[in-house]
């Protein structure tokens, strides 16, 4: 029994495990082996390559394409356009799909629009990659990255929300109310 909603255009390969609840749009091919969370959105002409995996309430916006090797944990947004890599060095006439580098995306992470993610990379939770940026190496959790090539400019909370550290290294969203702590380099929510 099919518990997910597809375009009668979207192409679904065999082997696929698609979650209850998810709704695949016009044009969107969906290739073998792949996991696909419950309850997730793939927007229209987005490509899912095999065995990728996309937690649960992942959206996926208009023309994204997800190359093998990619892995999403929940809650993570992918903007309209942006493109993941999966090999460092492509050329059209040499076969290289067994120097596939994985790239894992964090719970609750955010991809800009037109963002290129380069392999062998993970962005950490909650992360925010500006739109349009060129990610090149990790990216820690709560980082905010922009530009080309990718640098951070700031630390950004669960909601979206820029943090600002005082003096105590202490920060609270504006929006939430919930509290964060900078100690060594990385971010933590405080409870």
């Amino acid at each position: 029994m099919v518990n997910y909603q597809a375009h009668e255009t979207a192409v679904i390969d065999g082997g696929c495990s698609i979650g209850e609840g998810t709704r695949i749009w016009h044009f969107s091919h969906i290739m073998e082996r792949c996991v696909i969370g419950k309850d997730c959105t793939i927007g229209q002409n987005v490509v899912i390559s095999p065995d990728v995996v996309l937690g649960n309430h992942v959206k996926v916006q208009n023309n994204v394409s997800i190359y093998t090797g990619v892995t999403c944990e929940d809650e993570v947004f992918l903007g309209p356009s942006c493109v993941f890599t999966n090999v460092l060095n492509p050329r059209s006439a040499i076969s290289r799909r067994n120097q596939f580098k994985p790239t894992h995306i964090g719970k609750g992470a955010t991809i800009g629009a037109n963002a290129t993610i380069v392999c062998g990379h993970t962005i950490g939770k909650y992360a925010m990659i500006g739109a349009g940026a060129v990610v090149t190496h990790d990216v820690p959790p709560y980082a905010l990255v922009v530009g080309n090539p990718s640098r951070q400019i700031g630390w950004i909370s669960e909601y979206g929300d820029k943090l600002n550290f005082d003096d105590s290294n202490e920060a609270v969203c504006q929006e939430s109310g919930q509290h964060y702590k900078l100690e060594n380099g990385c971010v933590k929510r405080s409870f």
